[in-house]
């Protein structure tokens, strides 16, 4: 036990499984192995975890962000362990830790983005948290449910209701500011997967009249969760069936975000959840349109504020698939095949 622990449900265990990667590549790189559980430091409490939630993120550090200028592609420190989204069993807290005690079920987002180049480590058995990034798991969903929420409900929350933060928006220069939502027309495109299932969910609850957008399949889901329109863009281009929107929340982004200028009323504001690509500022301008992104933030203090409506159902976290965690690679292999349906989590035995 060190000197920051007030106490530990671990018995000495000083070695957890975890999956960890000594090079970037596809999902084969991904291993099952032993690592050492790790060790806190002042402020942080420590997890057992029960389950994870993957993400994007997770993908693209495991490939090096490819996607990214060389410039901007990371530096990392092998061997490297993915994730950051958890629900678990707090297994040891520091000494000035007086918030959370051992035995309580929580969840996080951990260390996003300040760890996105592989220091957040939540692919495995334990996993050491900052105090100001957990909350109590919602007690009226189990921790399958929980590990799916945090990254995607907080970008949604963040671009929609609450922002949370005042740190430098690297992205823009000004602080991205969430629109009202009451009795305003909201589209919500890639609304089938992680960020758009819980968009769909939020707009509903703020009041707005909801247009959601994905393939087919998420249809009969997207209503139930409160779509009030439904485009399937397998067969109809969303941005030819639309006009006099308020907002667009494009959750798929990229370079193709533009289109939906146009479907936007003057005054109204489109929100690309990946706007690197983006080119159309000059568009957006005459069109007297707002185009506004950020960085999802970790904060336990919004997981907190969000708890209850996950614990009452008000907002549903979808689960597309699980693996074990010794599985990670069939994970990322599913997601590599795209039109997920919510949510793929990890389940620790």
């Amino acid at each position: 036990m060190n000197q920051f622990e007030k106490m530990d449900n671990s018995e000495g265990v000083s070695m957890m499984k975890a999956i960890r990667q000594y090079a970037f590549g596809g999902p084969e790189v991904l291993r099952y192995e032993d690592a050492p559980v790790p060790e806190l430091k002042s402020g942080e409490v420590r997890v057992r975890v029960h389950a994870v939630g993957i993400n994007p993120p997770d993908w693209y550090l495991r490939d090096g962000y490819k996607a990214l200028p060389p410039e901007w592609q990371p530096k990392v420190n092998f061997p490297v362990i993915l994730g950051t989204d958890i629900s678990g069993v707090i297994d040891a807290v520091a000494d000035d830790v007086s918030e959370f005690s051992v035995g309580d079920e929580v969840y996080s987002m951990v260390r996003f983005p300040t760890g996105m180049m592989g220091d957040s480590k939540a692919y495995a058995e334990y996993v050491s948290v900052p105090v100001s990034e957990v909350a109590l798991k919602p007690a009226g969903i189990d921790h399958l449910h929980a590990s799916g929420a945090p990254m995607s409900l907080l970008t949604a929350w963040q671009f929609l209701i609450d922002l949370g933060h005042h740190e430098p928006n690297g992205l823009q220069p000004a602080q991205h500011q969430p629109v009202s939502l009451k009795g305003r027309k909201v589209l919500i495109n890639g609304a089938g997967g992680g960020v758009g299932h819980f968009a769909v969910q939020l707009a509903k609850w703020k009041g707005a009249y909801v247009i959601a957008v994905a393939s087919g399949k998420h249809e009969s889901l997207l209503r139930e969760l409160g779509a009030d329109e439904f485009i399937d863009y397998t067969k109809t281009a969303a941005e030819d069936a639309v006009h006099d929107i308020d907002l667009v929340l494009d959750a798929v982004g990229g370079s193709a975000t533009g289109r939906f200028l146009h479907t936007l009323k003057r005054g109204g504001a489109l929100f690309p959840v990946f706007p690197l690509g983006f080119s159309a500022t000059e568009a957006a301008e005459k069109l007297g349109v707002t185009v506004s992104a950020t960085q999802v933030r970790s904060s336990g203090a919004q997981l907190a504020e969000i708890a209850p409506l996950l614990n009452d159902g008000t907002v549903r976290v979808i689960i597309d698939s699980i693996f074990p965690l010794a599985e990670a690679h069939k994970a990322h292999e599913r997601a590599a095949l795209g039109n997920i349906q919510g949510k793929i989590v990890l389940v620790v035995s």
